[in-house]
């Protein structure tokens, strides 16, 4: 699979909403797919923005991470402090073309994902609440969900040897209370 691409990658960002109530703010790692979900709030403004665009880059910066570019959307709240965060760090910020969202697909696909595969299937009870699920899908999209993109493997692990043809006891562990379910083979 095409995991290891020359030079860095770019990151795409996007802000969620979430039933007229919080907006949830991630990145998206383009080619492992990796999610970062930064912060979650009623009230999204640009220097709030601005803070968790530096957030993510001070972990990024720890994990020896880096990137060329950002794509993210022409949204009013990402302002010329908010792209100067990155410009800082020489990441060339590319913005998406008006009402084109297939421009943004990977952010617009985990969107999805994230509405098909949780918030329809759960009720958020506030925005402490919202943080606490929404980082636990991190944790389960990052680890364990496969993507096709990726040969199956998840963005956080490398893709499983294959199986000799032995039966391997599966254990299944949930997530969220049952809403998602892990599994993995045993010896």
């Amino acid at each position: 699979p095409r995991r290891h691409r020359r030079g860095p990658s770019p990151l795409r960002c996007r802000l969620c909403h979430r039933a007229r109530e919080d907006y949830a703010f991630f990145v998206i790692e383009h080619a492992t797919r990796r999610v970062h979900i930064l912060g979650v709030t009623a009230h999204p403004t640009a220097a709030w923005l601005t803070q968790q665009a530096r957030n993510l880059l001070m972990d990024l910066d720890d994990a020896h991470r880096r990137f060329r570019f950002l794509i993210r959307d022409r949204d009013s709240k990402f302002t010329a402090a908010f792209d100067a965060v990155f410009a800082a760090i020489d990441v060339q910020i590319i913005k998406t073309p008006v009402r084109a969202p297939r421009a943004n697909a990977i952010a617009e696909r985990f969107v999805g994902t994230i509405r098909r595969e949780l918030l329809d299937r759960l009720l958020i009870i506030n925005q402490r609440h919202a943080a606490a699920v929404l980082h636990e899908f991190e944790r389960h999209y990052n680890g364990h969900r496969p993507h096709r993109t990726l040969g199956q493997a998840a963005p956080s692990r490398p893709l499983p040897r294959r199986a000799t043809t032995e039966i391997y006891k599966i254990e299944r562990h949930d997530r969220l209370g049952g809403l998602l379910h892990e599994y993995q083979q045993v010896a």
